[in-house]
Order: C-alpha cells, then structure tokens, then sequence
C-alpha cells in the first residue's frame, strides 16, 4: 500500500538527498495504516530510513518520513535551535521534537510554519515564509524560497531528476528497499 506514496512522494529522501518528506494517505481499514507503517519501518530502519505517523484527521493520515542522522544535523545548523524555542521546542533529540510538532499539527488547521526545519528547507526560506505570510517569494518550487534562489533551483532539479529515476525504476521493478539509500 505504502510503497507507491514512497516512490511518488519521498524519492529524495530515499535517494538521501534530502532530510524527510510528508505524505497523506487514506486510513483504510482498521489499523490498515499503522501496519504499514510498523512493517516499512522495520524494513527502511536498517537503511537509515524512519516513518511515523505525524496525524490522523478524517480518513486520511499524515505519513512523515525521515532520516534521523539528517534531521538531527539540521537541528544543529546555526540559529534553527533559537527559532524552534519559539515555538516550545525545548528539548531537539528528533522523539522529543516529533512530539512536540505532532501536538502542534493536531492544534493546527494547517501546517504549523516550523514544519519547514523538519523537511530540510533552509532557515532563512522558514523564517521569509512566515514574515512574508507566504508571499513575495523569488521562486516556488518544493518550497518558497527567500533567500538563496540559484542554490534552490539547483537544489529543486536535483529533487525532480530523482523523482523521475526512482519512478522510473520502480515501474521497471525495482523495489523501495533497492530503491533506499543505506546512509
């Protein structure tokens, strides 16, 4: 069931290009997602790979995968501690910090704007979001960015090749677990 949202949506992140992706999927049945999820992470662990399940609202679930190595260098990137302390991070090991904004996503409509450092977006293009309201960007891409253009269209086509090889390779037969990066 998962393995498609995987190969659509999280390529980057399997190719370790890139710190986490979200994703929603349907509830399915009973426990139907939790299973799933239990069953990639064990599987995706050995490779450096975690998927959680950051929200359940209506009949859809909010999957959030991520290389925990990743997340953790990004929260040790210079003025992301002092930003996320802002908004009741106190403590950055990732289970803390993954509760923290699973609570902040199920008292939120939307996105809560920090969910940007759990993706990998830079600070700056965080920051310029939210004193922005989301708009005046330079570019729109994988996210709207602020701050540093030529560095995120690179960044951007580099997601998209990905995107489309993993894609490819999984129609021809690859599998997610071939697919995924050991990092």
């Amino acid at each position: 069931m998962l393995e498609k949202y995987l190969i659509e949506n999280c390529a980057p992140t399997l190719a370790s290009l890139k710190t986490a992706n979200l994703f929603c999927t349907p509830l399915g049945a009973l426990g139907e997602v939790e299973h799933h999820v239990a069953v990639w992470n064990r599987k995706l662990s050995k490779k450096g790979l975690s998927l959680q399940i950051l929200r359940k609202r209506g009949n859809r679930a909010l999957i959030y995968v991520y290389r925990k190595n990743r997340l953790e260098a990004d929260f040790m990137k210079p003025g992301v501690a002092d930003f996320l302390a802002q908004y009741g991070y106190d403590r950055l090991n990732t289970v803390d910090a993954l509760d923290r904004l699973r609570s902040r996503l199920k008292n939120c409509e939307g996105f809560p704007h920090e969910i940007g450092i759990f993706l990998g977006y830079p600070l700056g293009d965080v920051i310029g979001f939210i004193q922005n309201a989301g708009k005046n960007s330079k570019y729109t891409g994988c996210w709207k960015v602020y701050c540093n253009e030529y560095e995120a269209l690179k960044l951007f086509a580099r997601f998209e090749r990905c995107r489309e090889i993993y894609g490819r390779l999984w129609h021809e037969g690859k599998t997610v677990w071939q697919l995924t990066v050991t990092a």
